[in-house]
């Protein structure tokens, strides 16, 4: 029997992901790609902010 070898996929980058999303957006909509990618990714830094960390 052959061996199995762990899977070694790279992840996506956020920023990746989020052009995609905005790419897919863009084209439903009829928006611009980078208006969608910065709204993203000001909305990714505001989001939990309000949350602390447990120390």
């Amino acid at each position: 029997m052959p061996k199995t070898t762990q899977n070694t996929r790279k992840k996506p980058s956020l920023q990746a992901v989020r052009r995609a999303v905005a790419s897919s957006t863009a084209v439903e909509t009829g928006q611009s790609v980078q208006q969608l990618e910065q709204k993203l990714q000001n909305q990714s830094k505001l989001r939990f902010q309000h949350i602390k960390l447990a120390a």
